[in-house]
């Protein structure tokens, strides 16, 4: 057949997009989220779509996690929220550093 591994003959890969941190990564290091991604994988492997998504919802909630970062975008709206309010209170100044003013130099 003449199709055989022809995206490896072409020098693409269109299949990346399955599995995104178990593909090929620069110098040969695993990625960010890979062990996540795994755990999600070997969790769902051989359950079938609906029990998987009951069984291993906390593995796919952790490896989105890693993924998107949500929960962290969250987390830090909530303290700089929090920073401002005490702002507004007169609770809490800015150091110098954080107000845009240069340090004197020698």
């Amino acid at each position: 057949m003449p199709f055989w591994e022809l995206q490896r003959h072409l020098g693409i890969d269109v299949d990346r997009w399955l599995l995104r941190q178990s593909m090929p990564q620069p110098y040969g290091k695993a990625g960010a989220c890979h062990a996540f991604e795994r755990e999600w994988v070997e969790c769902g492997h051989g359950l079938g779509q609906t029990r998987a998504r009951r069984e291993c919802q906390l593995e796919y909630e952790d490896f989105m996690e890693c993924m998107h970062r949500t929960k962290l975008a969250v987390r830090l709206r909530t303290i700089l929220e929090q920073r401002d309010k005490m702002i507004k209170e007169g609770k809490y100044t800015l150091p110098d550093y954080h107000k845009g003013k240069e340090e004197p130099r020698p």
